[in-house]
């Protein structure tokens, strides 16, 4: 079914969601609980030495923080433009939300691992006991690339699938062209994201050891694609634009 009538808008577009549904407010809180699980530490440093220690998390947090904030923003707006509320949406987002709990402690790792090294920190772990352990040795770094990979992976696909989904309904969403042709610019957007993990998870798992680390380096395709696909959207509104133009000056 679709929700209620909106009560705000984006440009150019129109939101069909005016009230926090049971679905966001569940999404909500499983998305602060996986922020929650992102905490530097639990416990309060009782010394100095502590506290510096602890804020060596700070860069990974932050980096983990921001992602998770970009699935959320991409799961409200998804929301707020359709108010979806049958069960393929359900079955979907319950699968999104499902991912993003798994996907939690993975990411952390990565994250940790890679600023430890960017920021001259070590990659050793000081046990309890007194031993110490390397967080990950040269033979597992494919298996971490291709987990992270295969989540990220698995996210954005979720997300095509949702505004997929809401494409197939937008006879019943009473979509103009231009909200159409938005929904179609999403679906190539996550689409796009979706394919670099996709490759990145190729090169980890089939590539040569030597060449494991550009797993890890081909996300930053994601940012030059979706100028690419911003681009050729905004082509294809300016034309949508003109040709309405044209239909509103013959009709007068």
């Amino acid at each position: 079914m679709v929700g209620p009538r909106p009560r705000g808008h984006e440009k150019g577009f129109r939101w069909r969601s005016g009230e926090i549904t049971r679905f966001e407010g569940l999404s909500d809180a499983i998305f602060a609980f996986a922020v929650t699980l992102l905490i530097i530490s639990l416990e309060v440093p009782e010394t100095f030495s502590e506290l510096v220690h602890s804020m060596r998390g700070f860069a990974a947090f932050a980096l983990c923080f921001a992602l998770l904030i970009w699935f959320w923003y991409n799961q409200y707006i998804f929301f707020r433009r359709y108010a979806l509320e049958d069960k393929t949406t359900l079955v979907l987002n319950a699968a999104l939300l499902f991912l993003v709990l798994f996907y939690v402690y993975p990411l952390k790792f990565l994250a940790q691992l890679m600023m430890s090294q960017i920021l001259g920190f070590g990659i050793e772990v000081h046990r309890p006991g007194g031993g110490v352990e390397k967080m990950i040795e040269g033979s597992q770094g494919s298996q971490l690339l291709t987990l992270y990979g295969l989540g990220f992976f698995a996210i954005f696909g979720v997300f095509v699938l949702l505004y997929a989904h809401a494409y197939r309904r937008r006879a019943e969403l009473e979509l103009d062209p231009r909200e159409v042709l938005l929904t179609r610019s999403s679906i190539e957007s996550h689409l796009a994201t979706a394919g670099v993990a996709a490759l990145s998870v190729l090169i980890a798992a089939a590539a040569p050891a030597r060449f494991v680390g550009w797993a890890g380096w081909t996300y930053f395709l994601i940012g030059p694609l979706q100028a690419v696909v911003g681009t050729l959207g905004g082509r294809r509104m300016r034309r949508l634009e003109e040709s309405s133009g044209k239909a509103d000056g013959a009709a007068r």
